[in-house]
């Protein structure tokens, strides 16, 4: 039981150790340059000279993210439920069809409302 200790504070002082150690690492040998575009603000691709600041984005872009987002979980729900699927028996299979057919049904939903048509 003492050997499991000391290996664990020996692992944490190393990491704890490596951590400030590649930090100073990185700014004493990594890459510098200087200069005007360097220092520029650059965002999503965008170069701050291009266009205005307050410029709108279509709702559609967030809809898009949002869909994204639901049927994103859809997918971490399903693999819990595959590897459990033995355990869970005809009742989980039952669950897993029910949650997908809501899921389907609001994706024929968005589909009929043309969420996702781009015109």
């Amino acid at each position: 039981m003492s050997s499991e200790l000391f290996y664990s504070a020996l692992a944490l002082f190393l990491i704890a150790a490596l951590v400030p150690c590649l930090m100073v690492a990185t700014t004493v040998l990594g890459p510098r340059s200087k200069g005007k575009i360097k220092n520029e603000a650059y965002e999503s691709g965008v170069g701050p000279t291009i266009g205005s600041v307050d410029q709108k984005f279509s709702v559609k872009f967030y809809l898009l993210a949002i869909l994204f987002l639901i049927f994103d979980i859809e997918a971490v729900f399903m693999y819990p439920w595959a590897v459990s699927l033995r355990e869970l028996g005809w009742f989980g299979f039952i669950e897993m069809v029910a949650f997908m057919l809501l899921l389907l049904t609001g994706l024929i939903y968005i589909i009929k409302k043309g969420v996702l048509n781009w015109r």
